[in-house]
């Protein structure tokens, strides 16, 4: 067996000393020994409904004891009657519950006996309760007159007690008490006088005996109360009771303690009991009772009273509580007293025991026996259960002590002391065991015991000897007994070993001697690592509302492993396994996890782990932050016109300091209940001195700010008005407005709320044209603006605005400079120019206009221009007007998006806020010849092994006269790379179709087609598509191409291109807004035409650039054509003429045709057209 120790400290230490001592005091019981009574009963209530009724009698001793009894001081034979049972070797005795059991009732007492002496129990007292009842009897109504005192008797039968005694009426409610009725402590109901409405025939008097299970009711009583005779001389019924009542009136008369006992009467109470003193008092008016301690205080400044004053109550009567008590009766017509003389006495109590014990042969024996009670009590010695005869008796002997010389074998006995008075006996018994045998060790030999680093290791070797025994311990193969600082051996053998450490393990043996012979045992220690643990992390700072995992890490001795546990606590209280708060706070073995964290959560987490030998702790500190609560207490002081103190007190930070404090305030005349911002005060600070503003009914509160946010605000403070003044500012923001020419709109922003300052706010407006020597104009104006009509056009005011109430004005005001309403320029541009860049862009330039022409600010100007006519077909067109605005004072500007080879007409006007003024006269300008635009579609006719027929359609724009097509082709495949580009020339303008001959068989290929004027070639049109393979019918496409139904398709699609080419011109004549910037097609093109940003110097159509066969042109990473519209400096950027994404901002108006997206009839191809 291995015993596991893991005991560490002072605590501990003790705790084995004192077991070890308690063991080395018991005999061993394979010992010769005297009888000890183990177990006895005391007294016992033999109820009538239980089945039997043990006394109980149990002793130890060796020899084993034997039993006698004795009942009422004479020897009692348990085999008298049958029906009482015993049991071998015991002296408890059961005794069934079958007839009369009454003659079993007395008080026993038990004699264990053996060879060396006699053991006695206390008195053990039966009772046999008869079932009480109520005696059958007749009682007579009581009639009574009013105001007459009537004691009604209950009389209840003997039984065990508690007693409660009740008065109810037949129907089982309760005879309502008072002063005037009341019960007395023996069960009497007392009336101090009597009214009409007592009169009733079912007083009923009920005794309840919780203990035997019993409720017994006397017969019912009846009282009749009548009105006093001769009392009917008066013909009102209240008049006669008054009558009546005035008759019977006296003083009070006590009914308990009754007269016969005297002024005064004696009362004894038990210490530590209760002391109830009782006055009852008849008498008209009913009398009030009061108390009083005639000797020494009460026990309380107000004693405790029950039964409406009737009863005095002390509980846990001490010795100071004796004396005098004094209970008054009084009414208005006297008084009764009565003094109770009150003595406290207590039953025997030990103040010396006689203590028993093991004794060797030759030494001496001294017992004594004290004890203390009132009255004092007398002190009996008895030897083995009978008295000593002083004449027999070898030793000395007194009342208080016994003491015996030279013990011998023979002198082994058990000494009874006996205390007795009046209030009851104690017994106190002495084995005296004279004993010489030698050291038996009763710890088992070859124990195990194991403990950890550092904690203490008890090796237990308990001994009984007598004499006593000489113990010494040694360890492994060593004869020398262990003497260092760090063993120690207690009392009882036990050796303890202090911090140990792992060289204490090994084998350890125990030897015991004494004079008559010597033992010893052997114990193996095994020292096991000590457990370790580290809660991270250590003390974790968490938001309110966050989460947090603690995680616990072990070590431990992996002999241990089978009993470790792991456990956590906060605070002290240990968390529960499961889950706790519906999931929130999880533990798992060495984690746990808390959910939205709550303030209450902040505390100290321990993880606590525990083997079989050892304990470990951890702790990590969890602090919750959390905004600060709100301020509290909110006070006001040092009161003045301009200001007032407030000062707060502080709420819990909730572990973040409190970084400001922001305190506001609100005003319930302009803006009720809208709070504002006043100031700001340092964290630390919960005073401020608060600027305030003069006719404003303040109400302030204060918000606290840590690092974790706002707190919310406090509740708000007493208001505080604060007296009107002048205004001490002025309006702000002047500035001038106005709709039509001959009028001027003065406008500022008006005074807030605070900033009125008193009643009758009112504005002063004074307006002068400057530079005239004149007078000021002058308006009072309650509104935050003036209309002035009939003034010049577009002319400098010097203006002032002046804050007035009722209480004076506000300071002198700033002189600010305005302008009288605008009109639209009366005047054009001069010498207007156009200077033709490209095919689709002019610049113009103008001349400005006078300033005097202009007649307000000058906004910018506007270029307009139409088309009149296309120089290819030489049509009119219908005159659409589009035109674009430059801002400020330039005199030039770009006009893109121009169609080529078309005739033009241009006119440029000023603008102000009111409109623009007339337009120049029209300047004429021709556009030169450009590119094409990509022809309509390409596609693939027909496919053979080493040829193509291929078809496109005419460019959409010309834009010049077509000089013919280049046809353009390579090999691509599906890896990215391709073939060197080949270029066949359609110097036929009016070709629309082409044979190319020379293709590899099943070999796929890219095709380009581009119409081309003089100024050069415009965008590629594309398609791809796959040779056939050699052997494979090449007539497929043909074969479809001759087909009705395919040349009928190919019309119908004809026609409806058509019919959306007319749509478009349609819109496109209609006009629109124009967009400056083009999307452009980002489709793979063999040739990037760019034209270079001529915004800024050179505008040119491209040239056509030969086509380079590399992976990026086919890869599209070369941008295509940049659009004439992508214009950054059109309008001058700078001032706001273009968006982000380079559109103008001004109206560009006039049609601008979108692109659409046709199909080549090839699944291969599918590509957008730009217009």
């Amino acid at each position: 067996m291995e015993m596991l120790l893991s005991t560490k400290g002072i605590t501990i230490c003790l705790f084995f000393f004192v077991l070890s001592l308690a063991a080395a005091i018991e005999i061993p019981l394979s010992v010769s020994q005297l009888p000890t009574i183990t177990e006895q009963s005391h007294t016992q209530v033999a109820y009538p409904f239980d089945e039997d009724f043990t006394i109980k009698c149990e002793a130890r001793g060796n020899p084993q004891p034997t039993f006698n009894w004795t009942k009422d001081g004479k020897p009692f034979d348990l085999s008298s009657d049958p029906r009482i049972v015993t049991t071998n070797n015991s002296g408890t005795f059961v005794i069934q519950n079958r007839g009369i059991i009454n003659n079993f009732q007395g008080k026993y007492r038990c004699f264990a006996s053996n060879v060396l002496g006699t053991a006695m129990s206390e008195e053990i007292e039966l009772i046999v309760p008869s079932v009480p009842k109520f005696p059958k009897e007749k009682i007579e109504p009581l009639d009574v007159e009013h105001g007459d005192s009537v004691i009604l008797h209950c009389n209840p039968p003997k039984g065990i007690p508690p007693l409660h005694i009740y008065w109810m009426n037949i129907d089982l409610q309760h005879i309502p008490q008072d002063e005037r009725v009341s019960m007395s402590l023996q069960g009497d109901l007392y009336f101090a006088n009597v009214e009409e409405s007592d009169s009733r025939s079912d007083y009923c008097c009920f005794a309840a005996f919780p203990r035997l299970r019993t409720i017994v009711q006397k017969m019912p009583m009846t009282l009749k109360v009548s009105r006093l005779k001769h009392a009917n001389d008066s013909g009102s019924p209240n008049a006669a009771v008054t009558k009546a009542n005035f008759i019977k009136e006296r003083k009070p008369k006590l009914l308990i303690p009754p007269e016969s006992a005297g002024s005064s009467s004696s009362v004894t109470v038990i210490k530590g009991g209760v002391l109830l003193l009782e006055c009852i008092a008849e008498g008209l008016p009913t009398p009030h009772l009061s108390w009083v301690k005639v000797t020494g205080n009460m026990p309380k400044d107000e004693p405790e009273t029950e039964n409406f004053g009737k009863t005095l109550k002390i509980e846990q009567v001490t010795a100071a509580d004796e004396g005098k008590y004094e209970c008054t009766a009084s009414n208005p017509m006297g008084s009764a007293k009565h003094e109770f003389h009150v003595h406290v006495e207590e039953p025997p109590q030990w103040l010396k025991k006689p203590e028993g014990g093991v004794y060797s042969v030759g030494t001496n024996l001294v017992l004594l026996c004290e004890a203390i009670g009132n009255p004092e009590p007398s002190i009996q010695w008895k030897l083995n259960g009978r008295p000593i005869d002083g004449r027999t008796f070898r030793g000395r002997i007194s009342t208080r002590e016994i003491s015996l010389t030279n013990l011998q074998l023979q002198d082994s006995a058990v000494f009874q002391c006996e205390a007795t008075n009046k209030h009851g006996t104690i017994l106190a018994s002495a084995n005296v065991n004279v004993l010489n045998i030698a050291p038996l060790i009763l710890t088992p030999d070859e124990e195990n015991y194991a403990t950890v680093v550092g904690y203490s290791a008890f090796l237990h070797c308990d001994i009984f000897a007598s004499p006593a025994a000489d113990v010494r311990w040694t360890k492994d193969d060593s004869i020398e007994p262990l003497s260092t600082f760090r063993y120690e051996v207690n009392k009882n053998g036990t050796l303890e070993i202090r911090n140990t450490n792992k060289e204490d393990s090994g084998s350890y043996a125990c030897w015991a001697a004494n004079s008559v012979g010597k033992r010893a045992i052997t114990a193996n220690l095994d020292i096991r690592d000590a457990t370790k643990l580290v809660v991270t992390p250590k003390n974790p700072r968490v938001l309110k509302s966050h989460s947090i995992l603690l995680k616990c890490q072990a070590e431990y001795d992996s002999h241990l492993k089978h009993s470790f546990k792991l456990s956590w606590r906060k605070d002290g209280a240990e968390l529960p396994v499961n889950s706790t708060e519906g999931g929130r706070i999880i533990l798992d073995r060495d984690t746990l996890f808390i959910s939205s964290v709550l303030l209450e959560d902040q505390g100290v987490y321990k993880c606590v782990a525990s083997t079989a030998l050892d304990t470990a702790e951890a702790e990590a500190q969890l602090i919750v932050l959390d905004v600060p609560d709100p301020p509290e207490d909110l006070q006001l002081s040092e009161n003045q016109n301009r200001s007032v103190r407030l000062s707060w007190k502080a709420g819990a930070s909730h572990n973040s300091p409190v970084n400001e404090s922001i305190i506001e305030f609100e005003e319930n005349h302009w803006e009720p209940e809208m709070w504002q911002e006043l100031i700001r005060v340092p964290g630390n600070d919960t005073t401020a001195l608060l600027p305030l503003s003069p006719y404003v009914n303040y109400q302030f509160r204060v918000v606290s700010v840590n690092a974790v946010g706002r707190s919310q605000p406090s509740k708000p403070s007493l208001r505080y008005a604060t007296p009107p003044a002048a205004p001490d500012k002025n309006p702000e923001n002047i500035r001038v407005e106005a709709s039509e020419p001959n009028e001027m709109v003065m406008k500022w922003e008006p005074l807030k709320p605070t900033e009125r300052n008193g009643p009758g706010l009112e504005y002063k407006v004074s307006w002068r044209q400057r530079g005239v020597e004149t007078d000021w104009n002058e308006e009072l104006v309650k509104k935050h603006s003036l209309s002035v009509r009939n003034v010049p056009t577009f002319v400098p005011y010097e203006i002032k605005v002046q804050a007035v109430n009722n209480l004076g004005s506000g300071p002198e005001p700033n002189i600010t400079i305005g302008y009288s309403g605008e009109d639209v320029p009366d005047a054009a541009p001069a010498r207007v120019s156009v200077e033709v860049i490209n095919s689709t862009l002019v610049e113009v330039f103008w001349s400005a206009i006078p300033r005097d022409r202009v007649r307000g600010h000058l906004g910018g100007y506007k270029v307009n221009w139409w088309k009149t006519r296309s120089m290819l077909d030489g049509k009119r067109h219908h005159p659409e007007k589009h035109f674009l605005t430059f801002v400020g004072e330039r005199t030039s500007g770009m006009i893109p998006g121009l169609d080529p080879f078309s005739e033009f007409r241009l006119t440029v006007s000023g603008f102000t806020s009111r409109g623009d003024g007339p337009e120049s006269s029209p300047v004429f300008f021709e556009t030169p010849e450009g590119v094409p635009e990509q022809p309509r579609f390409l596609r693939i006719l027909n496919f053979d092994q080493d040829s193509v027929t291929l078809s496109w359609g005419l460019p959409k724009k010309a834009n010049g006269h077509l000089t013919g097509y280049i046809l353009q082709y390579q090999i691509i495949n599906e890896t990215h790379e391709v073939g060197a580009l080949s270029n066949v020339s359609v110097a036929n303008r009016s070709a629309l179709s082409w044979h190319l001959a020379g293709l590899s068989p099943s070999t796929k290929y890219k095709f380009y087609i581009k119409a081309c004027t003089a100024k050069g070639c415009g965008k590629a049109a594309t398609e791809e598509g796959l040779t056939l393979a050699q052997g494979t019918y090449a007539g497929i496409y043909e074969g479809i191409s001759t087909q009705g139904w395919f040349i009928g398709l190919m019309c119908a699609i004809a026609l409806l291109t058509l019919l959306l080419l007319t749509i478009c011109f349609v819109r496109r004549n209609k006009g629109g807004k124009y967009s400056v910037k083009e999307k452009e097609d980002l489709h793979p093109d063999p040739e990037a035409q760019s034209i270079k940003d001529e915004i800024f110097g050179e505008y040119s159509d491209s040239d056509e650039k030969p086509l380079k066969g590399s992976l990026q042109s086919l890869n599209g990473d070369i941008k295509a054509t940049g659009s004439a519209d992508s214009l950054v400096d059109y309008g001058e950027g700078e001032h706001g003429m273009f968006n982000e994404d380079g559109s103008f901002i001004g109206a560009y108006s006039g049609s601008k045709e979108k692109g659409s997206v046709e199909s080549t009839g090839s699944s291969t191809a599918t590509f957008p057209l730009h217009a």
